[in-house]
């Protein structure tokens, strides 16, 4: 089959839109948390999944690691957490590490999964998934969600 037409180019600066994923799995803090008596004693293993959507830096193409969200820095900020003191709720902690992922400004949406592996016996985990958006990021979303339902 032979075809005709223009050869695909890379898309220039002005109509790069991508988005890229980045995500951490499986990081285990031990964590000072829980309502209950026996969980004000000492720390408990908190088990974090988090899914982050960046906005693509124009010059993502060109290797620069200063132009990307960094995974290690991530883990590093949710470890720096865990020296604030006691939180109650796994709801607390998830938010507070959607809201400190957020805080980069080419993050558009985070999903935080929190999870206590040692709070019941027998059990691997409980705990809680949350995801967030920027404002603007939502509106687009709902934008887009939208048009692709309207019919018009």
């Amino acid at each position: 089959m032979t075809t005709t037409g223009t050869p695909l180019t890379p898309p220039t600066e002005s109509t790069r839109t991508g988005l890229y994923r980045i995500f951490v799995r499986d990081l285990v803090v031990p964590w000072h948390i829980g309502i209950y008596d026996h969980e004000h004693n000492g720390p408990q293993r908190v088990r974090f999944n988090v899914d982050l959507l960046a906005r693509e830096a124009s010059e993502f193409d060109a290797d620069k690691y200063r132009q990307v969200v960094c995974y290690a820095s991530v883990v590093e900020q949710i470890r720096g957490l865990a020296n604030e003191g006691h939180v109650n709720l796994v709801e607390t902690l998830a938010s507070r590490v959607a809201d400190l992922c957020l805080a980069d400004e080419r993050v558009v949406e985070a999903t935080v999964r929190t999870e206590k592996l040692d709070a019941i016996e027998g059990i691997s985990s409980v705990g809680i998934e949350i995801t967030r958006r920027k404002h603007a990021a939502a509106e687009d979303a709902n934008r887009i969600v939208h048009l692709a339902g309207d019919s018009s």
